[in-house]
């Protein structure tokens, strides 16, 4: 019995490409816009409730089908697996871009991901990465800290080093979910779901209750596309085709196009919100891709 065609092999690669590649513009976008969103016209309660609630009622129908119990053998185990990827990370990473610049964001939260979720493995599951793994984690670490996660500025006013901070516990919180989450077995939409279905029904209520949640500022144009942002193109879209890139190409090979999120990040952020780009920050940001790389497992060389 013969095997795939090469040339249906090829075109499902670049299928993988494209969807690696959409995957990344997507988080980079997500970014950039909720910066925008949050220095004009929503706050953050605003914005979190706007993911949530719209992805829930179109995806009800299949947690009707794969259930919305989470896994996990201990209570902490299932609040990560119930909140964490879908109210948990994006609270912390909505307040950090409240604070601080588009850019740092891209570099700071997805950026180190790899970084996080090389410790977390390591102190949860004693999985210790490969020496070009390790290597790319030393320059995305120092790649961070050229960009100035330790500076705490002296103006009061000026309270970028918060969202900084928030930005790395942001990343911490999403390789702890990433690393239960693997080894839990479940499948990808329903550990989505699970998310959506918990986060809806316990986060939205305190969000209402003692966030700031009026619409008093956005019209409904402004509303309706941040819906389609955050709850189609970020809460769903973007997952289904980071699931069906890591099928096509293998995880390694896709997570090395992460490395294009903080450069689309800071470019988004230069020509949409002007922001100012030093070279410090710039020679951080291109540390940070260049250990996203190596990390990711993409390349590879030997100890000698």
């Amino acid at each position: 019995m013969s095997g795939p065609r090469p040339s249906a092999l090829l075109s499902a690669k670049l299928l993988g490409y494209l969807a690696a590649i959409i995957t990344v513009s997507i988080w980079a976008a997500f970014l950039v816009g909720t910066r925008f969103a949050i220095t004009k016209n929503f706050s953050v309660e605003e914005i979190l409730i706007l993911r949530l609630l719209p992805a829930a009622i179109i995806m009800a129908p299949l947690m009707l089908q794969l259930g919305i119990l989470p896994p996990g053998n201990n209570l902490i185990t299932r609040l990560i697996f119930a909140l964490g990827a879908s109210a948990l990370f994006p609270w912390v990473l909505s307040v950090g871009l409240y604070y601080s610049p588009a850019s740092n964001a891209g570099a700071l939260a997805p950026g180190t991901l790899p970084f996080w979720t090389a410790l977390i493995a390591y102190l949860i599951v004693h999985e210790k990465p490969e020496f070009s793994r390790q290597i790319g984690l030393f320059i995305i670490l120092f790649g961070a800290l050229l960009i100035g996660i330790l500076k705490l500025d002296a103006d009061i006013a000026n309270l970028t080093w918060v969202g900084n901070i928030l930005f790395l516990l942001g990343a911490a919180l999403w390789a702890i979910y990433s690393v239960l989450f693997r080894q839990s077995g479940i499948a990808p939409l329903h550990g989505l779901v699970i998310g959506l279905f918990w986060g809806s029904i316990v986060f939205v209520p305190i969000l209402l209750i003692f966030g700031e949640v009026s619409f008093q500022h956005a019209n409904l144009s402004n509303i309706f596309l941040m819906i389609i942002l955050h709850s189609f193109i970020v809460g769903i879209l973007a997952m289904l085709l980071f699931t069906y890139a890591v099928k096509i190409l293998g995880a390694a090979q896709t997570a090395a196009f992460g490395a294009l999120t903080p450069i689309l990040s800071m470019l988004g952020g230069i020509f949409l919100l002007d922001e100012i780009i030093t070279p410090v920050k710039l020679l951080g940001i291109c540390l940070v891709t260049i250990g996203v790389v190596f990390a990711s497992g993409a390349l590879r060389f030997t100890k000698k």
